[in-house]
């Protein structure tokens, strides 16, 4: 994917005060990027300090630039939100990130979490439930949607790690390389956009096709591309 504005933007619109809260939005779409910013500096307590529209320029301005907490989208060129957040969490400790993606959070909400993020949003929920996350990971606490919660707590009381999702038998990495392949990569443009060699693409690919039962790679690039259309909606 092509990414409209290569730089990293450093201000926003919203002057900074000492009382607000400075938010870092990455996300690979500049109109949702934008408009989200103007939302978020609406509030008296919040103000954008920063956009990044890939993971590598989130990690290069957060270098350069103090921030309170980060809103990490899932799907962003090269390595996606989950590898962000454990990059975000090694090289920031304590810095609040909150996943806000489109993508449906059974699959990618504790996924999220195990990563180090301490809340999960989905884009299509209220500016009011946008506040009450941000609020409560700012505050040290784990927020996700009443839905998710019990989900977890339902896991967590039956000793289950795995929930109903085939999905979740697959690590972190085959899940990137399967939402790649199933946005039509082929393996070179995997290795490519994660930094892999295509060999190891091809492991993966071969783990992710036999932990799903999957007889062909036909089978495997077919149900990757109507998972991708199922989260796309």
């Amino acid at each position: 994917m092509q990414v409209a504005s290569p730089q990293p933007s450093m201000t926003s619109g919203a002057a900074l005060t000492p009382e607000k809260k400075r938010v870092f939005i990455v996300d690979d779409h500049p109109i949702f990027r934008q408009g989200l910013a103007r939302l978020i500096d609406i509030e008296t307590d919040f103000s954008v300090c920063g956009e990044a529209a890939s993971a590598g320029q989130a990690l290069e301005a957060l270098r350069q630039i103090a921030v309170d907490v980060v809103l990490v989208d899932i799907s962003l060129p090269g390595a996606d939100g989950v590898e962000l957040v454990k990059h975000l969490v090694a090289e920031h400790p304590g810095l609040p990130v909150l996943v806000v993606s489109v993508h449906d959070e059974q699959t990618y909400g504790l996924r999220s979490l195990r990563a180090g993020a301490l809340g999960y949003l989905m884009k299509r929920e209220g500016k009011e439930l946008l506040w009450q996350a941000l609020r409560a990971v700012l505050a040290g606490q784990v927020w996700v949607s009443p839905t998710l919660a019990e989900k977890l707590i339902y896991k967590v009381a039956r000793g289950k790690e795995n929930g109903s999702s085939p999905l979740d038998v697959l690590t972190d990495r085959e899940l990137e390389v399967l939402r790649l392949l199933g946005g039509g990569k082929s393996s070179a443009e995997i290795a490519t956009a994660l930094h892999l060699s295509v060999k190891t693409v091809e492991t993966h690919r071969l783990h992710v096709k036999q932990k799903l039962d999957l007889k062909t790679s036909t089978d495997l690039v077919r149900f990757a591309v109507d998972w991708m259309k199922q989260e796309n909606g």
